[in-house]
């Protein structure tokens, strides 16, 4: 198979190949990722490399390439996402590719096939070098990133004895995020008993209850997470988001549910995390039984210590330290031991946007610079 004649010729190809995630866009069709991972297989196979495909959920694997190395070398990773989310409400073709002003312009071009665009054409300028560099290098285009990240966990649970580091990508501007907060979504909710408006003492009102221990909680929280600041990513946070109950005004709601959005330092992800600050609460208060607490979803906060020497590498090619207040990927790959950063062309500004691309200057930047880091690890 030929390779794209250059990066702006890859992007688009990657962007023509719909690969939302499900999970985040119900009811859309969305197909989620094998087409785009079938493709990158491809790739990554004509550039020479092992490539095996991991089935996480049915019908939506990760995508691995290794790369031919010395055993005795360590395994660094390039570990983009495949999927993206939902083109719901986009006022551009989602799926065009279509290159003007300067832009590569579609679902993903940001986030984060830009970034993928980028590194599977540095593996293909060092195509002919890379085994004899000190280090084992492979790709893992991760499936699910936008929603639960499965493919990331999976990633971990099973392959990472095998590396050192990993870059995961996201566009950052090319600067090295090494710490950002976990997310964790808590259901919050209270049953009633449903009857006439004009006879409330007849019913139980669920709203009722649930602004009760909502009232309280908050101001608990509040109190209480900044004991779990960090020097570097600050205190957890909580936001009430939703609160939804009733139906009508003229009956007693029956029930009622909350989400609050609280992100966890480290610190307080090693204390136990913010579910359990709020079970201990609702026990404390005799109110385990009033409301019913879920938390789906878990990702997880990323504090990779400056000092990594796969950090010192893209450090001394030009970049620089920060943080981020999203998550992504490399909370779980760090979590399975493996230390990762996030590093990758383009601005977090531009993605999941109703007009989503990528600047031709910044992905060629990118090219640029995951080849000068390959290029740390000659002789």
């Amino acid at each position: 198979m030929k390779f794209p004649d250059s990066p702006i010729d890859l992007l688009s190809q990657l962007i023509r190949i719909p690969s939302v995630n499900p999970d985040s866009a119900a009811g859309q069709g969305a197909t989620g990722e094998a087409d785009c991972a079938e493709r990158v297989g491809e790739l990554l196979e004509s550039l020479g490399a092992e490539v095996t495909f991991e089935e996480v959920l049915p019908g939506r694997p990760n995508v691995i390439g290794r790369f031919p190395g010395d055993e005795t070398d360590p395994g660094i990773l390039f570990a983009p996402h495949l999927d993206t989310v939902s083109v719901a409400g986009m006022t551009i073709e989602p799926f065009s590719g279509e290159v003007s002003g300067g832009r590569i312009h579609g679902r993903g071009a940001s986030d984060t096939k830009g970034t993928m665009a980028a590194m599977l054409w540095a593996l293909h300028q060092m195509q002919d070098d890379l085994s004899a560099l000190h280090a084992r290098v492979a790709f893992v285009g991760l499936m699910g990133e936008e929603a639960g990240q499965p493919g990331s966990i999976h990633f971990a649970r099973h392959h990472a004895d095998e590396f050192s580091f990993a870059i995961v990508g996201e566009p950052t501007s090319l600067e090295v995020v090494h710490a950002h907060k976990s997310c964790l979504w808590h259901r919050l909710s209270a049953k009633g008993v449903s009857c006439h408006g004009s006879t409330p003492e007849r019913g139980e009102n669920a709203i009722r209850k649930l602004l009760l221990v909502l009232d309280a909680l908050l101001l608990h929280l509040e109190e209480t997470l900044p004991g779990f600041a960090d020097p570097v990513l600050g205190c957890p946070t909580v936001n009430l988001g939703t609160l939804n109950g009733g139906s009508s005004p003229n009956i007693v709601p029956s029930a009622c549910e909350a989400f609050l959005d609280i992100r966890e330092t480290p610190r307080l992800y090693e204390a136990g995390g913010s579910a359990k600050l709020i079970r201990d609460f609702l026990e404390d208060r005799g109110w385990s039984d009033l409301v019913a607490v879920d938390s789906p979803g878990h990702s997880k906060p990323l504090l990779t210590d400056p000092a990594t020497d796969g950090v010192q590498r893209l450090l001394s090619i030009g970049s620089r330290l920060t943080t981020a207040p999203w998550y992504c990927d490399a909370g779980h790959l760090a979590e399975g031991g493996i230390a990762s950063v996030a590093c990758g062309p383009g601005s977090i500004a531009q993605a999941h946007t109703k007009d989503e691309f990528l600047a031709v200057a910044d992905l060629e930047a990118g090219c640029d610079f995951y080849r000068r880091f390959l290029e740390t690890y000659r002789g």
